[in-house]
């Protein structure tokens, strides 16, 4: 299974200023690829307090929102699913139900238990051009990985694209 994690970070690695702050300083091209990439592969995967700065379901795609505290009475067929699964135990269900490929789209917490568990295959990096100087990271206490660039892409006039491929 293809699992692809995708961010937008800031020059100095950083998906945030704050936990709270909204992705509206990303461009308008990485939105697009972000959009592009999600509904190619079906599913996205993210945390609760990323969702909670989009406040929606994002459409054509199902999304899987990680919490400890899954409240499925907010699950919407196809479309929105709460779970407090460990990361091995969603991919393992989503390649039960037919998808070959899932987006991991964030934050922090996620995207390191996913690497933890060494179930990432590939890792899409929009570089934006701001430095916030202080933030919320990519990862934390994520293992030290081996990445094969793939890619280096410009996009737009001031944003660039990485795809790294996760060599074991």
């Amino acid at each position: 299974m293809n699992i692809l994690l995708i961010a937008a970070i800031s020059a100095d690695g950083r998906i945030a200023k704050s936990a709270d702050q909204l992705a509206n300083w990303t461009s308008k091209e990485d939105k697009r690829f972000f959009v592009s990439k999600t509904k190619e592969a079906g599913a996205l995967i993210m945390g609760r307090k990323t969702y909670d700065t989009i406040g929606r379901p994002l459409p054509n795609r199902l999304n899987i929102i990680m919490s400890r505290e899954a409240d499925e009475s907010k699950n919407i067929h196809g479309e929105l699913e709460y779970t407090a699964k460990s990361p091995v135990e969603i991919i393992e269900e989503l390649k039960a139900r037919g998808f070959s490929s899932v987006v991991i789209g964030g934050g922090t917490s996620i995207y390191s238990l996913f690497l933890k568990e060494g179930l990432v295959t590939d890792l899409y990096l929009t570089v934006e051009s701001i430095l916030f100087g202080s933030g919320v990271p990519l990862v934390d206490n994520a293992p030290q990985l081996k990445l094969d660039l793939q890619t280096v892409e410009k996009i737009g006039e001031q944003s660039v694209l990485l795809h790294y491929k996760v060599t074991l």
